[in-house]
């Protein structure tokens, strides 16, 4: 079942994060493209209302919540409902695709990322944005779960856990980016943008379907 009822009752309180959030937004923003090379079709899963997909060209998401689907579609996304454990289209359709703070909402991991790899053609890019859970936002965010009406239903994963899985998977050639060194409270501009992880709060991860 997806876990798509706190983004349907407050999609107005997850646009105003942003807006809220700018610098970090940005930040995250900034990291995301920095890995997102090489042209070609891309998508995004678990668009949301297309915070990222949006200023970064992506005109193809997935996303179960008909509120957020909407946003996105408002702001000139083609948008289909689907879940990431199912993908809608045929084998090797896309180049790129992308999926920014959702892996922590997915019901089943191993099941999306056989779908991201069987929708990916040869040689396509998997670019994932996320918390990592041993970071120091990740902890904070585990120790508050129940005060925060989206991270409530989250299940949070480290970068060795996630690599295992992509992996599993079938994935090589991974690339890493970083960005996030202080607690959210006192970003007051664009953070710095580092390679490689275990510094960052926010970590992306590029990897290759070969």
């Amino acid at each position: 079942m997806p876990k798509i009822q706190p983004f349907e009752r407050h999609f107005l309180k997850y646009e105003r994060w942003f807006e809220h959030n700018e610098f970090v937004y940005l930040s995250e923003l900034k990291a995301v493209r920095k890995l997102l090379t090489g042209g070609g079709k891309a998508m995004e899963i678990g668009s949301g209302s297309g915070q990222f997909a949006v200023p970064l060209g992506v005109k193809i998401g997935i996303e179960p919540s008909t509120n957020m689907r909407k946003l996105a579609k408002e702001k000139g996304m083609e948008v289909i409902g689907g879940v990431a454990e199912a993908l809608p289209f045929k084998n090797e359709k896309f180049d790129i695709e992308l999926m920014v703070t959702t892996i922590c909402f997915l019901d089943d991991l191993e099941a999306a990322l056989n779908e991201v790899y069987r929708t990916l053609k040869p040689g396509g890019a998997f670019i994932v944005g996320f918390i990592d859970k041993k970071s120091y936002l990740g902890k904070l965010y585990q120790k508050k779960k129940k005060g925060n009406v989206f991270y409530e239903i989250a299940d949070f994963y480290g970068v060795d856990e996630l690599i295992d899985n992509l992996k599993a998977a079938g994935f090589k050639q991974f690339e890493f980016a970083q960005t996030i060194f202080h607690g959210l409270w006192e970003i007051k501009q664009v953070e710095p943008l580092k390679n490689g992880c275990g510094e960052g709060s926010f970590v992306v991860i590029k990897a290759v379907k070969p």
